[in-house]
């Protein structure tokens, strides 16, 4: 069942995020509002479209939420593995993804602080200049 699952919210959140999904959605709105004429802009007409939108709206929540959930995971585990190739990384951030928010946000300032501000935006100087000088 959770395999199905995931297949059926990777193939919609990959339909969904492509033109001929908006196109669709598009021409259904359309269709609705040229439609409010004939059925004389009724509340049963508007009743149509706020639940149409709403039930669609509710169930790509879950269908993206998984997706990208697990493209965090992927890109996660992918990070991971850098850490712990690169020798002169630190192997203790692997998995501070699991810490709260509050912890997460004092080792950003250890590390902010460790560095400082100058040797900071020295490091930042030379990245970019080596990034620009690749062109």
């Amino acid at each position: 069942m959770e395999r199905l699952f995931e297949r059926l919210a990777t193939r919609v959140a990959a339909w969904a995020g492509r033109p001929a999904a908006f196109a669709l959605a598009l021409l259904v709105v359309a269709v609705w509002g040229m439609s409010g004429p004939l059925f004389g802009y009724s509340d049963t007409w508007q009743l149509v479209i706020n639940t149409g939108t709403t039930i669609v709206t509710f169930l790509m929540v879950f269908l993206i939420q998984n997706a990208q959930n697990r493209d965090a995971s992927a890109i996660q585990a992918k990070l991971d593995e850098l850490i712990r190739a690169v020798e002169s990384a630190r192997n203790a951030f692997i998995g501070i993804e699991h810490l709260g928010e509050a912890e997460l946000e004092g080792i950003r300032r250890d590390i902010e602080r460790a560095y400082g501000e100058e040797e900071s935006d020295s490091l930042h100087t030379r990245t970019l200049e080596r990034l620009i000088g690749r062109r």
